[in-house]
């Protein structure tokens, strides 16, 4: 119980002097530049190429993903559809959407 073991550090903790290094002194990630990584800008299916894409925002970087972003204009035009007087079910049959699915977007119009 009184006895102390010493434990040794594993090699690859073992800071080498030709690496570089952050002003913290903190060992910099060869592999976390970008200029070591190859990217293919393969696009997603809103896009053939991320250069070529007509978001202003990538799909990834915005909350909900695409989702979101094809949703945005759908219950747009659902409150403007409402607003010319289409009915519930009409705009429930034309956007492939529930009765109540229709209600929440016409409610989250008058929230925002």
């Amino acid at each position: 119980m009184g006895s102390v073991e010493t434990i040794e550090r594993p090699a690859s903790r073992i800071q080498h002097p030709e690496a570089e290094r952050h002003a913290n002194g903190r060992k910099i990630r060869s592999d976390a530049l970008p200029e070591h990584a190859s990217f293919q800008d393969l696009g997603c299916e809103l896009a053939p190429s991320c250069l070529r894409c007509p978001l202003v925002r990538c799909r990834y970087d915005e909350p909900g993903g695409a989702r979101k972003i094809r949703q945005v204009p759908r219950d747009e035009t659902i409150r403007v559809r409402r607003a010319e007087g289409a009915e519930i079910d009409a705009l429930a049959s034309e956007f492939g959407l529930s009765r109540r699915s229709v209600f929440r977007v016409l409610a989250r119009g008058r929230e925002g």
